[in-house]
């Protein structure tokens, strides 16, 4: 989504309306440098405010995304084509996401094993100082388990699990993600539609490919 495009088609509308940004804050119960972002290109407006403000500027959420007015018999190929990118967009999300997880967990791991081999090396040349070696492993091993917590809950909300059974596509529950039986990306979970268990595989995106 071009953020400058859809700024400057924000001020222009706004001032079709004969309204300042301030007034169009007030409307929406935000403050006028929400406003301001917006028609800089700064930052877009928030998902849960979208409708009304697309009310109050007379276009359709679509317009909105793609920053111009557009004709009725074009609409349809016009929202096709944006809701496509808008999947290609949230499937490249969760890669990053996913590409994320796999950096936390291995830099977390050489962080547990690097503590580990200071603490035997300390011990090796003062044996009294095996206390040493389990503080340092007692620091590796809380930051392992706080960076895991965070890969699990990556592993969870990044794209979807499918089932074997009835290919329903769902996002399950932390517990769930933590406590099921896994290989790789691969987890053994009961799907919430058909109540069947079965390894789902993850995949990007909810729609059927």
């Amino acid at each position: 989504m071009d953020q400058v495009k859809i700024g400057k088609f924000i001020q222009e509308l706004r001032k079709e309306k004969n309204l300042t940004q301030n007034d169009l804050a007030n409307k929406l119960n935000i403050t006028d440098r929400a406003i301001s972002k917006w028609e800089n290109g700064k930052s877009l407006p928030d998902s849960s405010i979208m409708l009304e403000l697309c009310d109050i500027l007379g276009i359709t959420v679509t317009e909105l995304l793609l920053g111009g007015k557009i004709e009725m018999e074009n609409y349809n190929k016009k929202t096709e084509s944006k809701l496509l990118e808008m999947v290609k967009q949230q499937e490249l999300s969760n890669k990053r996401l996913l590409l994320m997880e796999v950096v936390i967990m291995v830099v977390s791991v050489i962080f547990l094993l690097s503590l580990m081999l200071i603490g035997i090396l300390i011990y090796n040349n003062d044996n009294s100082k095996l206390w040493v070696f389990f503080t340092l492993f007692g620091i590796g091993l809380v930051q392992f388990f706080i960076c895991a917590f965070f890969s699990v809950r990556i592993e969870q909300v990044a794209g979807y699990y499918e089932c074997k059974h009835c290919g329903d596509r769902h996002i399950p529950t932390f517990s769930q993600v933590t406590f099921a039986c896994h290989m790789g990306r691969t987890r053994y979970m009961k799907c919430p539609k058909c109540g069947k268990r079965s390894w789902q595989h993850k995949v990007l995106s909810d729609k059927e490919e």
